[in-house]
């Protein structure tokens, strides 16, 4: 018999019976935690890590692929690729969508609620497949941006296989999407599988522009309402987080308040550095390593800590 196979006879000392009843209670009860207190189907993080890995395959398959794909191959090998990720993304959708307050499901499917849940994840990968293409572009300028700015790369293949950074920002684009479709737990659950590989925590509300790069990478945070604007470069362990947390009359948390910074074009925020607030780090700006900073610059500044006198 397996070890971790319940065993009434064997296990009876531990008086398990009395165990197993009042963890029932508490589950169905006193401490149930289930979403409208009855939903139990949820979304797989390990199909998700699955579906993202086929995803990547078919925007880069000789990289993320097949590396032996010929001219004759590849067509085939993205198609069959693509169609079973999408399969699969579709349910895991569906999954997410039972926890979803903001989806409207009578608007987009005249169907029974469970077949418009159905329908809706269905539109949603759809619309997910289609952006695809853009996706694929925003990635290829991101690998550009690390190929130029990092004097360490010596080609695209190792940015694209050994940059934890390059690995992250792909896992966002793909999330962010999601996210702007409606998809938000199975968005929220992309990212924290990129965190958990890579050291890298971007919420997939952010708003970041081509060209991005994160060189090292580990550390790096990035709020839900941060903005970031075309070309930006963070090193590591850059935070851009929130200075506060509005709450409402009751003290509970206001969520969805813009709270993050809004970085513009080429700026470049070195290691270790700190932004709160909802501030603007001004285009072409430089913040440098460990600076704190809660307050907007202009275009152009350059903010370092301040020299320590040696008295």
């Amino acid at each position: 018999m397996n070890d971790s196979t319940y065993d009434g006879n064997r296990n009876s000392h531990w008086n398990l019976d009395a165990v197993i009843q009042q963890l029932r209670v508490s589950r169905e009860a006193t401490h149930n935690i289930r979403h409208q207190g009855k939903i139990r189907e949820l979304p797989s993080r390990a199909m998700l890590a699955s579906i993202v890995e086929g995803l990547q395959a078919a925007l880069f398959p000789t990289h993320y692929g097949r590396p032996n794909l010929t001219d004759e191959s590849i067509d085939y090998f993205v198609g069959d690729t693509l169609n079973m990720a999408l399969n699969r993304l579709s349910e895991q959708v569906r999954r997410g969508l039972l926890f979803s307050a903001e989806v409207d499901l009578k608007q987009t499917c005249n169907a029974s609620e469970e077949a418009a849940l159905s329908c809706k994840a269905q539109e949603i990968t759809r619309d997910f497949a289609a952006s695809l293409p853009e996706i694929r572009g925003l990635l290829v300028s991101d690998v550009q941006a690390a190929l130029a700015g990092d004097p360490a790369a010596t080609s695209v293949a190792e940015i694209m296989l050994c940059y934890p950074g390059t690995l992250a920002i792909l896992y966002y684009r793909l999330a962010h999407s999601l996210h702007r479709l409606g998809a938000r737990f199975i968005a929220r659950l992309i990212s924290d599988i990129a965190h958990s590989l890579t050291g890298i925590d971007i919420h997939p509300a952010a708003q970041i522009g081509g060209s991005f790069f994160i060189d090292h990478g580990t550390g790096v945070v990035v709020g839900e309402t941060a903005i970031l604007g075309q070309r930006v470069r963070l090193y590591q362990h850059v935070t851009l987080g929130a200075k506060r947390f509005p709450a409402d009359e009751k003290g509970v948390l206001i969520k969805g308040v813009p709270r993050h910074p809004i970085v513009e074009d080429d700026v470049v925020i070195y290691a270790g550095a700190t932004v709160l607030g909802r501030i603007t780090i001004g285009a072409g700006s430089t913040i440098g390593g460990n600076v704190w900073l809660t307050q907007s610059v202009p275009p152009g500044s350059n903010v370092a800590q301040a020299q320590m006198r040696n008295d």
